[in-house]
């Protein structure tokens, strides 16, 4: 027969449960610190990449800008600078040479009605359409007007602005009123 006599002070105490819980615990904390530091080394590898991209695109763009800089010193040559400027103008009489003077002609002798005339014509070539300054005379208020009607229900005219009207007795040449008036001529 074996008689357990406990002499301790105190009595002895089994721990194994918390061993066993602070083993897991510890187990699942290095699992995720090896997770973290395996997420922090991917995050590091991944901006170390696109500091090498942006590095790489800010040295295209100083290329660039150097060989845009050095493109605009070429165009800003003062002999470039005048053989624009003349291609420019030879491009504009070019422009005006080629204005079709028959068929806006041909136009008005469908527009003018009775006791209108057309007395100056100067047409301008402004951002790519046609606006001719017309100056026109009339006999009569009706006729002035009829001839505004059928300028703005032309499909060879838009933008038809009236500028500035005139009256006068009787001159020399018949006309009662003129007008000056703005449109763009649209030839097709």
């Amino acid at each position: 027969m074996r008689i357990r006599l406990n002499l301790a002070t105190a009595p002895v105490k089994n721990d194994n449960r918390f061993v066993f819980g602070a083993t897991i615990i510890g187990i699942i904390a290095v699992i995720a610190l090896v997770g973290l530091a395996w997420r922090a080394y991917g995050v590091r590898k991944a901006d170390e990449a696109r500091r090498t991209e942006i590095a790489q695109l800010q040295n295209e763009i100083t290329q660039l800008n150097i060989r845009r800089a050095g493109v605009e010193g070429f165009f800003n040559d003062p002999r470039i600078l005048d053989v624009r400027d003349r291609s420019a103008f030879l491009n504009e009489l070019i422009q005006e040479r080629s204005f079709p003077w028959t068929r806006i002609f041909m136009d008005f002798e469908h527009l003018l009605p009775v006791g209108v005339r057309v007395t100056k014509i100067a047409p301008k070539l402004v951002a790519g359409h046609v606006e001719l300054n017309l100056t026109v005379g009339a006999t009569s208020d009706e006729a002035g007007l009829k001839f505004l009607k059928a300028l703005e229900g032309s499909p060879s005219f838009s933008h038809v602005a009236l500028s500035s009207e005139t009256r006068s007795q009787r001159s020399a040449d018949g006309d009662l009123i003129n007008f000056d008036l703005t449109a763009w001529y649209l030839a097709s």
